[in-house]
C-alpha cells in the first residue's frame, strides 16, 4: 500500500498522549486477548456481546497513559490519517456520482487505553468502532499491532480495511440506514437484533470493498497483495472463527458481525461491482 508521502486528512482528533483516569471496567481478555479483536460499534447502538471472548472482569479505575508519542505511534498516526484522506476522496466521488449527493466526511479520534465518546468508554475491550452519537470514528492504534501479532493479519492494507470499515458505518449513518436499523432493533428479540446487525456489518464490509476498487482504480495507492491482506483480515475477525480461537463452541444466532466466509464474500463483492446498490445486504436471503 502506497501510502507515504501522502497527504492526511484534516479530519483527525489525535488524544494520544493525554493523561486521565476514570471509572469503569477492566477487560480480562481470554485465550490470545481475542477479545480485543471483536470490530464493533458499542453496546447501546448495535448490542454487541463480548462475552464469548472473555474470562470475566474488574471493576476498577482506567488509566490512560501520558507522555510523548513513540516513532512507531507517529507512523501509525499518519498512516490513519492518509488512509482517512483517501475515505474522504473516494465516498466523495461515490456519493455525487451514483447518488448526487454531497459526502460529509467522518471524524477520526485517535487515542491510547481508553477516552470518552458520546457512546460511552472507547477502551481496547470495544475496539475500533463508530459512534453515532457523535459522528465520530474511535481507534487505539495498539488495535494494529494486536491484529498483526496476536492474528496474523499482517500488512498495511488489513489495517486499512478496518479504517475503512468503520468509516462505512458513518456512511451508512449519511444514507440513513443505521438510524433506521437502530429503530428496528429496539423492537426486535435477541435473535432478531443479531441478525439485523449482522446485515450492517456486513454491508459495512461491501463498502469497504467499494473503497478499495476505487482506491486502486482512482487513487492508485494499492499494490499487489493489498486485497489479499483484506481478505485474510476479514477471515480472522470473523464471529466463527472469534468464538473458535476463544475455545467456544461456534453459535451462529449469537453472530452480530458474520461468518468469515460472508465477511470475505461481501467485501468481494464490494470490491468487484464498485456498486452501492450491490450492497443491499437487507434484501438477499442467504447472505
Amino acid at each position: 500500500m502506497q501510502w507515504r508521502g501522502r497527504r492526511g486528512s484534516r479530519n483527525i482528533e489525535d488524544r494520544r498522549g493525554q493523561s486521565r483516569m476514570s471509572g469503569g471496567t477492566t477487560v480480562r481478555l481470554g485465550k490470545g486477548g481475542l477479545g480485543v479483536l471483536a470490530i464493533v460499534v458499542v453496546g447501546y447502538f448495535l448490542g454487541v456481546d463480548l462475552t464469548p471472548l472473555l474470562d470475566g472482569t474488574q471493576q476498577g479505575p482506567v488509566t490512560q497513559q501520558s507522555g510523548p508519542l513513540s516513532e512507531r505511534e507517529k507512523s501509525m498516526g499518519d498512516f490513519v490519517s492518509v488512509t482517512l484522506a483517501d475515505t474522504e476522496d473516494v465516498w466523495q466521488g461515490i456519493f455525487t456520482q451514483q447518488l448526487g449527493k454531497t459526502y460529509h466526511p467522518v471524524t477520526l479520534v485517535l487515542y491510547s487505553g481508553v477516552t470518552q465518546s458520546a457512546c460511552g468508554n472507547a477502551s481496547g475491550a470495544t475496539g475500533p468502532f463508530y459512534c453515532p452519537g457523535d459522528k465520530r470514528v474511535y481507534l487505539d492504534t495498539a488495535f494494529f499491532d494486536t491484529l498483526s501479532q496476536q492474528l496474523g493479519a499482517k500488512g498495511d492494507f488489513a489495517a486499512a480495511y478496518v479504517v475503512a470499515h468503520e468509516v462505512a458505518h458513518h456512511v451508512q449513518d449519511e444514507l440513513g440506514i443505521l438510524g433506521k436499523v437502530n429503530d428496528l432493533r429496539a423492537q426486535s428479540s435477541a435473535a432478531q437484533s443479531n441478525a439485523l446487525s449482522v446485515r450492517i456489518e456486513l454491508q459495512a464490509d461491501c463498502f469497504a470493498g467499494i473503497w478499495a476498487r476505487a482506491a486502486q482504480d482512482e487513487i492508485g495507492m494499492v499494490e499487489p497483495g493489498d486485497i489479499a491482506e483484506a481478505m485474510n483480515a476479514a477471515a480472522w475477525i470473523g464471529d466463527d472463527t472469534l468464538q473458535r480461537e476463544a475455545g467456544r463452541a461456534v453459535m451462529p444466532d449469537s453472530f452480530t458481525h458474520g461468518s468469515s466466509v460472508q465477511r470475505q464474500r461481501w467485501f468481494q463483492r464490494g470490491y468487484q461491482s464498485g456498486e452501492l446498490r450491490q450492497c443491499d445486504t437487507f434484501s438477499v436471503r442467504n447472505l
